[in-house]
C-alpha cells in the first residue's frame, strides 16, 4: 500500500502576505479559492514537488508561526542558497553536517523551513549539539 503525503497546512496570520512570500520563494499557486466568508484555501507547490502546502482562513487551529523545521530537499545547496538570496529571501549561511548540508529561512509569521542537500558538500565535524 502506498501512502503519499499530499498537503501540509501552514498556519499564517495574513493569507495574501504569506501567498506573496511563498511565490517569492518560488512556489507555484495551484488554487486560491474563497469557499465562504470564513474559509479561504490557497494551495502552493514547490517546484518539482509532489507535496503542496495550503494557507488560508478557516483551515487550522494551529497558531500562526508554529510550524518548525519543515524540510525540502534540493540537489545543490549552493545553487538553492544563491537562488533564494537572489529572490530576496533572508536565508542563513550553509551549514554542513554529517547527514547533509542545510540553509534555513522563515516566512513572515515565523514558520521555519530547512532546505537540505542530502549528500553533504564536504565531510563536516559534528558539533556537540548534533551528536
Amino acid at each position: 500500500m502506498d501512502i503519499k503525503l499530499e498537503l501540509v497546512i501552514v498556519p499564517v496570520t495574513d493569507v495574501d502576505r504569506a501567498k506573496a512570500f511563498y511565490e517569492q520563494v518560488g512556489f507555484h499557486t495551484d488554487h486560491d479559492i474563497t469557499v465562504s466568508e470564513d474559509t479561504r484555501f490557497v494551495q502552493l507547490t514547490p517546484p518539482g514537488s509532489a507535496c503542496s502546502i495550503a494557507l488560508g482562513q478557516g483551515l487550522t487551529a494551529m497558531a500562526p508561526g508554529s510550524l518548525d523545521n519543515m524540510q525540502v530537499v534540493v540537489a545543490d545547496i549552493e545553487a538553492a542558497h544563491a537562488d533564494l538570496t537572489a529572490r530576496g529571501i533572508e536565508v542563513g549561511a550553509i551549514e554542513d553536517l554529517p547527514y547533509g548540508s542545510f540553509v534555513h529561512f522563515a516566512d513572515p509569521d515565523g514558520n521555519r523551513w530547512a532546505v537540505q542537500q542530502t549528500v553533504p558538500r564536504r565531510t563536516a565535524t559534528p558539533t556537540a549539539d548534533a551528536q
